[in-house]
């Protein structure tokens, strides 16, 4: 049996990042038990931080399914394994950022944070497709 790769468990942090983020916005938001009669409705009146943090996870949906599959495809073509770990978790750690950089409204130095953590699994597709 193989040890589970780091790369695997920056797949978990990033798959779990959007939960701690919702969860994050909720507090912020002051989430009620009544709200969860209609919880769509209680994220359209977000605002301020609350919604901004909202989006962020939003957004963490969009990307998350193309980060997990350069992941498995760079794993599938033997991508040197310490190439995939670095950039899975640059990728995490990046997202991380970048929410942070939503929540304090730092627009431009998100998007940068963005493209930074989109270019991670584009690059283990550009490696694995050069084998």
């Amino acid at each position: 049996m193989h040890p589970i790769s780091p790369a695997i468990y920056a797949m978990i942090a990033a798959s779990v990042l959007p939960f701690l983020t919702a969860a994050l916005a909720k507090i912020i938001g002051r989430f009620q038990i009544k709200d969860n009669e209609s919880p769509r409705l209680f994220q359209q009146n977000l605002t301020g931080v609350a919604a901004r943090i909202h989006a962020a996870q939003l957004n963490s949906y969009e990307t998350l399914p193309v980060f997990l599959a350069a992941v498995l495809t760079a794993q599938y073509m033997v991508v040197p394994q310490p190439l995939i770990n670095n950039l899975a978790w640059a990728y995490v750690f990046l997202r991380v950022i970048y929410v942070a950089a939503y929540a304090l409204n730092l627009a431009t130095f998100r998007s940068i944070m963005w493209t930074l953590a989109f270019t991670c699994p584009m690059y283990l597709f550009y490696v694995a497709a050069s084998l």
